[in-house]
């Protein structure tokens, strides 16, 4: 019986899987601003927190981004 091995980590695009995603987020957000118009108070409230949470999630993906692109120059040592 052959064992599973993981594959490699290979972070070699994961800047760009990063920005991609703040980017989705980012239009996501727009999207729902944009219902916010035609939504009950109930909804636009609960829009108004998804987007919070999304701008916080945002935040945490660009300080990703930072770290990934430094680890990259580095060359991926082991910090």
């Amino acid at each position: 019986m052959a064992k599973n091995r993981p594959k490699p980590d290979d972070r070699s695009d994961n800047v760009e899987k990063l920005q991609e995603m703040v980017q989705n987020t980012i239009k996501n957000m727009e999207e729902a601003e944009a219902a916010m118009e035609f939504a009950g108070e109930e909804e636009r409230r609960r829009i108004a927190a998804k987007n919070q949470r999304r701008r916080e999630s945002i935040e945490a993906m660009r300080q990703e981004i930072r770290d990934e692109y430094r680890a990259r120059e580095r060359g991926y040592e082991e910090e």
